[in-house]
């Protein structure tokens, strides 16, 4: 499970960054992946990046301003082109599916794969025998909503020298124990909890859609192993932040510390700023309340680890 950044600036498009967009890649999870927000271009910046169209299995929409969504209608027809492509859903707040449906058809754009839209109020929206996905709103000019997606618990290593003593040979056996089930060799009932280590903990990763400080926020990001938390502006820009309802480093940071997360990852920069160096600021404020953050660079992957694993 890795976070693999396409777009990090808000509003416009630099010659340095794209508008947003990030990747969950899951491909050693369920060999998919999974895209939040698809700002203009977000297609070119695949192109140039290790994610394939084809293993996109589910997009998260943010909210609807065009820095986020103007990307989607032509990532899904390009996604038409490669054959056998499998189904897709969307899921993002009221209006998106009128969006796509009337751009689609106004462009008589041919979608060759399933394509699910739902739209969503907040909840849980999603949930599996792998991972849950939960949505709340947050407080931006429009509706906003970050997601928080959980791990589920994976089952504890074998004790592959106790089972290899008691006669379980590799295969289907090792299976069954670990989904919980018991199996039976020569004459010996063995039960999971006899050779399964301890559960390893689900992985949680929380995506904040453009917001400034609200309620909404810990909620989402509480415990979660990493934030990717909006900092638009330095505190320098704090009533502009507050005005044009974003954040600034500072008040991402703090979310961080009061939600006792792993790593905090900065994004959605605004274009004042206009290359790496440009936002150090942003950085240095931030990890002088929250020291594990990092800046979201384009076309690198930050791995999500455990806290349990984590420095």
């Amino acid at each position: 499970m890795e976070l693999y950044f396409l777009g990090t600036n808000a509003g416009l498009p630099t010659t340095q960054r794209n508008v947003t967009s990030v990747a969950l890649q899951l491909l050693e999870e369920r060999r998919s992946t999974w895209l939040f927000d698809c700002g203009e271009a977000t297609q070119h910046q695949v192109l140039r990046s290790p994610i394939k169209l084809s293993k996109l299995e589910k997009i998260f929409i943010t909210h609807m301003h065009g820095d986020h969504i103007f990307g989607l209608p032509g990532l899904l027809s390009s996604r038409s082109s490669h054959e056998g492509a499998p189904a897709l859903t969307i899921y993002g707040p009221h209006g998106l599916k009128d969006f796509l449906e009337s751009t689609l058809r106004a462009t008589q754009s041919r979608i060759e794969f399933g394509l699910d839209i739902v739209e969503h109020s907040g909840g849980l929206i999603f949930e599996d025998e792998q991972i849950k996905v939960e949505a709340q709103a947050l407080e931006h000019r429009i509706e906003s909503y970050g997601y928080r997606i959980t791990e589920k618990d994976r089952p504890g290593s074998l004790n592959m020298e106790l089972l290899q003593e008691w006669g379980v040979r590799p295969g289907p056996e090792y299976g069954k124990l670990k989904n919980g089930e018991c199996i039976s060799v020569n004459g010996r009932t063995i039960q999971p909890e006899e050779v399964l280590g301890q559960p390893k903990r689900g992985r949680i990763v929380t995506i904040l859609g453009d917001t400034r400080p609200c309620p909404g926020i810990h909620p989402l990001a509480v415990g979660a192993d990493v934030l990717v938390h909006e900092a638009t502006f330095t505190e320098e820009f704090a009533d502009l932040a507050h005005k044009y309802y974003h954040s600034t480093a500072v008040q991402a940071a703090e979310a961080a510390s009061q939600a006792q997360v792993g790593q905090l990852i900065l994004t959605h920069f605004s274009s004042r700023y206009k290359d790496v160096e440009q936002l150090q600021p942003l950085l240095h404020e931030a990890q002088a309340i929250f020291s594990n953050t990092e800046l979201a660079i384009e076309h690198q992957s930050y791995p999500i680890c455990a806290r349990s694993s984590m420095n």
